[in-house]
């Protein structure tokens, strides 16, 4: 039985949707009313995936999605917030979250994104080629996907999951086209307008952190996607 953390102030909203997750989707659902309360379960328990509610006291929910991805970088985390700006859910996903659900929204939305991701996650498992593709290099930098870090000599740079998950799309299409639906579609699991302008933010960081090594370059694809140039 996968296990969730649900982390939810509105204690009726965080009830209905514990009982539904536990009778609908099988899932063992433990259920906080803090961020505070929130992290304490997690350092105790092992989970499968996280939702957490991003208005909350105490402790926010982007403050906790950033602590627990401090302790744990693979957990899927699922931001719920009434916040639909752009820029929120730029930070969701700058943070390590995997999706974000905008309240208020149908539970069954909610259910069916879970599976969704345990689902992508299973076949992820099973395609061993791909996974076992952690290391890489790109030209002078040492890139490791598992720890997220990017190595120039004694210089280290740490990625968010998003980035670190889109350099190596990059790294596996190495001076071959990555298709911009591809990338959102693996990355975002959506190849929407928001999601795409996201993408851009990461993109932009990816550059700035390769910059100093002439030979690396990632570059716009007109109509296409984006190639990791190495010469």
């Amino acid at each position: 039985m996968k296990k969730i953390l649900l982390v939810e102030d509105d204690p009726n909203l965080g009830l209905l949707l514990q009982d539904y997750l536990q009778l609908k989707g099988k899932f063992d659902v433990v259920l906080c009313t803090d961020g505070e309360d929130g992290l304490k379960a997690f350092n105790k328990q092992s989970f499968d995936l996280c939702i957490l509610d991003v208005m909350m006291p105490k402790k926010d929910g982007f403050t906790l999605g950033k602590d627990i991805r401090k302790v744990n970088t693979q957990v899927p985390i699922i931001f719920a917030t009434a916040k639909t700006m752009l820029e929120d859910k730029s930070a969701a996903y700058d943070l390590g979250g995997d999706d974000y659900i905008t309240k208020p929204f149908r539970i069954e939305e909610l259910l069916l994104r879970i599976n969704a991701m345990f689902k992508r996650i299973a076949n992820k498992t099973d395609n061993n080629d791909e996974v076992a593709e952690t290391q890489f290099s790109i030209g002078r930098y040492h890139f490791d996907y598992t720890t997220q870090i990017i190595t120039d000599n004694d210089h280290q740079q740490k990625l968010s999951t998003k980035e670190a998950e889109l350099l190596r799309l990059l790294c596996l299409k190495k001076n071959t086209v990555l298709t911009r639906e591809e990338a959102l579609l693996s990355i975002w699991h959506d190849d929407n307008y928001f999601n795409g302008r996201s993408m851009d933010v990461f993109l932009s960081k990816l550059r700035k952190y390769l910059k100093a090594d002439p030979s690396v370059e990632i570059i716009n694809v007109h109509g296409k996607g984006y190639k990791l140039l190495v010469s």
